[in-house]
């Protein structure tokens, strides 16, 4: 892995009149990215799986929520 005083920037890059962070809040705004840990990756070959597969696991707790809530649990 590198460090960033491993990287060098070629003198025909010129950021001197660039803005730190311009577009950061727009970025923000349309990612949600969630890094997996390898062995769960490997359980789910694209993103349509695991939106599924997390969708399932949301409608399981929300019955096991109200299944509590009617037993009082």
């Amino acid at each position: 892995m590198s460090s960033e005083a491993d990287w060098e920037i070629a003198d025909e890059y010129d950021f001197s009149g660039g803005i730190r962070g311009k577009y950061a809040a727009r970025y923000a705004q349309g990612t949600n990215k969630v890094r997996l840990d390898a062995d769960v990756a490997a359980m789910f070959p694209d993103s349509d799986v695991v939106n599924e597969a997390l969708r399932s696991l949301g409608q399981i707790i929300r019955r096991q929520a109200e299944i509590a809530a009617d037993t009082g649990r």
